[in-house]
């Protein structure tokens, strides 16, 4: 049985978000994409709400993930970012966001991504906050949910059936994130770790 406050914050969860800052300016042209806002700007990449096309009019809604111009300079950092992206790719689950592509745009490296509608896991507890303490019934099916992509990942194994012994290495509530159709998805293997990495150091 739902209490008044599980029902306030299922509330805001499904109620319209918006995460970029709303302005009159036509979307950048990147590559074959769109880019129709700026989420978030962390301190290795941007990441953008876009638009990728087809045939016959067919639109996608996804995420672009741009490194920072001063970082595509910095082998180092395009080594993170590739990284991020292979280990990303070979995880295939419902509560892992999938990984598009990796690609390159006049020197900007980037990745596009699933787009998940909602908010993440610390913007959901502020809005909660508002309306109450937040229930457990939901925080157990986050953590939940969470552990199913922890697991998963950790588990993963190459083509010859050698273990990645993939671990993420940042659960932060910014990087969980809970859809408006109550999914909760992992994201941002930045630093994460797997037995391929260790492999090419050496």
């Amino acid at each position: 049985m739902e209490t008044s406050s599980s029902n306030g914050v299922l509330m805001w969860l499904r109620s319209p978000v918006k995460f970029g800052a709303v302005t009159s300016q036509q979307p950048e042209v990147f590559g074959k994409y769109h880019l129709l806002e700026k989420i978030a700007t962390g301190g290795m990449a941007e990441v953008y709400r876009a638009r990728s096309y087809g045939i016959s009019g067919f639109e996608k809604i996804l995420v672009i993930k741009r490194i920072l111009d001063h970082l595509g300079k910095d082998d180092e950092f395009v080594r993170l970012f590739i990284d991020e992206a292979r280990i990303a790719v070979s995880l295939i689950h419902t509560n892992i966001v999938q990984v598009f592509e990796l690609g390159e745009e006049e020197g900007s490296y980037y990745m596009a991504m699933e787009y998940v509608a909602g908010l993440d896991l610390a913007r959901l507890v502020n809005r909660a906050n508002r309306v109450g303490p937040f229930p457990v019934p939901l925080a157990c099916f986050v953590v939940g949910e969470c552990l199913k992509a922890l697991q998963f990942a950790h588990e993963r194994t190459d083509e010859d059936g050698n273990p990645l012994n993939i671990v993420h290495c940042d659960i932060s509530p910014q990087n969980v994130l809970v859809s408006t159709a109550g999914e909760v998805k992992v994201t941002d293997f930045g630093i994460s770790r797997a037995n391929f990495q260790s492999k090419e150091q050496h």
